[in-house]
C-alpha cells in the first residue's frame, strides 16, 4: 500500500464519483483510477465502494477507512513539512492542530485572524484524533491544537473555547428517532456504541470523549457497557448503519453523518464536553502567544458564522 492509493481512495469517497476525482482532483483518467482504487481493495481485503450504474457509494468498510487514512495522509504531510523546514529554515515553523471534522468551522477564522503574520511563518496543518493531537503537543511535534482535555502531561494547558452538548445518534428507521428528545434511559436494552476506551491511549487512560460518556451514564444510574467500540467517529457511524446500534456523541459528530444515521436531542439536562485550545506552558512562540491574546474574538467569529447558517 502507497500514499498515492489512500489519495486517490480519500479523493473519491470525497467526490462520490470516480470520473469526478479523475478528471477534477486527480488529473488521470477514470479506468487507470479504477484499478487503483481496486488494488488498494485487494490490499486491505474489503470492498470499500459499492459501485451501481450510478456511481459508487463508500460502504461501511470504506467509512471507517476513510478517517484512518486522512490522518495517515495528514502526518505524511507533517512529516514532510518538518523535513522541509528544518532543511529550510529560511521562515518559523508553526504548526496548527485540529480534531478531524473541527478543522472546517475553526481553521478559516483562525486563519483570518493571523492573516498578517501568514507571510511571515511556515505553518503546517494537522488533523488528527484527539488523544493523538494531545500527544503530538506533549512531542513538540505541534505547537497548537483544538481538541480535548486529554492527559497529555503537566506540561500542557488547556484554554476552554465552547462547550459541546451530547446527542443520541442512531438508525433513521429506529423507533427512538421519530422523537423530538430522547431520555436516556430509553436506549438502555438498545446496542450500545462508543468510542473506544484505550485506542490511540498515550497516557493509559480512557479519551476525555470516552471518560465523559461513561460519567454521564454513571451519574444516571445506568449500567450501559458498549457492545462495540471503534476509535474515530466516522467508524461509530458506520457501526450504526450496519449495527442498527445508537450512541452518545457530541453534536459536531453530525460532520460525519450519513443518509442513513439520524440524531437526536437528549431530553432534561445534557452532558457537555469542552473544546479547547492545548499547547505547551514553556512554548515561547510569538505566534501562540497571539492566537492566545485573541481567542474570545475567534469564539465569537465562529459563534456569529454558525447563527447565521441556522
Amino acid at each position: 500500500m502507497e500514499l498515492r492509493h489512500l489519495r486517490y481512495f480519500v479523493a473519491v469517497a470525497e467526490a462520490g464519483s470516480l470520473k469526478l476525482a479523475a478528471e477534477e482532483k486527480l488529473h488521470t483518467t477514470q479506468p487507470s483510477l479504477s484499478r487503483q482504487i481496486r488494488d488498494l481493495e485487494h490490499e486491505v481485503g474489503a470492498s470499500l465502494f459499492s459501485r451501481s450504474a450510478r456511481g459508487v457509494e463508500i460502504t461501511p468498510a470504506g467509512r471507517a477507512f476513510l478517517d484512518h487514512a486522512r490522518v495517515v495522509l495528514s502526518q505524511a504531510e507533517t512529516a514532510i513539512q518538518s523535513a522541509r523546514q528544518l532543511a529550510n529554515p529560511a521562515k518559523p515553523y508553526f504548526a496548527l492542530g485540529f480534531m478531524i471534522g473541527h478543522e472546517s468551522t475553526w481553521l478559516p477564522e483562525v486563519l483570518q485572524l493571523l492573516r498578517e503574520e501568514l507571510p511571515k511563518i511556515h505553518l503546517v496543518i494537522s488533523c488528527q484524533n484527539s488523544p493523538q493531537l494531545g500527544a503530538a503537543l506533549s512531542q513538540g511535534r505541534i505547537d497548537v491544537a483544538f481538541l480535548r482535555r486529554e492527559d497529555g502531561g503537566p506540561d500542557l494547558e488547556y484554554k476552554a473555547l465552547i462547550k459541546e452538548p451530547f446527542e443520541v445518534f442512531l438508525p433513521k428507521d429506529h423507533p427512538l428517532a421519530s422523537r423530538t428528545a430522547i431520555r436516556v434511559h430509553e436506549i438502555v436494552g438498545e446496542t450500545f456504541l462508543s468510542v473506544s476506551g484505550n485506542a490511540l491511549s498515550v497516557s493509559g487512560k480512557a479519551p476525555a470523549l470516552r471518560r465523559t460518556i461513561d460519567r454521564y451514564l454513571e451519574e444516571n444510574g445506568i449500567n450501559l457497557r458498549p457492545s462495540h467500540e471503534v476509535d474515530n467517529l466516522g467508524g461509530v457511524m458506520s457501526l450504526i448503519t450496519s449495527t442498527g446500534g445508537v450512541a452518545l456523541l457530541p453534536a459536531y459528530a453530525k460532520t460525519f453523518l450519513p443518509n442513513s444515521v439520524r440524531s437526536r436531542p437528549l431530553h432534561g439536562i445534557t452532558p457537555t464536553i469542552d473544546l479547547s485550545v492545548g499547547y505547551r506552558q514553556a512554548s515561547a512562540s510569538p505566534i501562540l502567544k497571539l492566537l492566545l491574546s485573541r481567542l474570545d474574538e475567534l469564539v465569537t467569529r465562529v459563534s456569529k458564522k454558525a447563527k447565521r447558517r441556522r
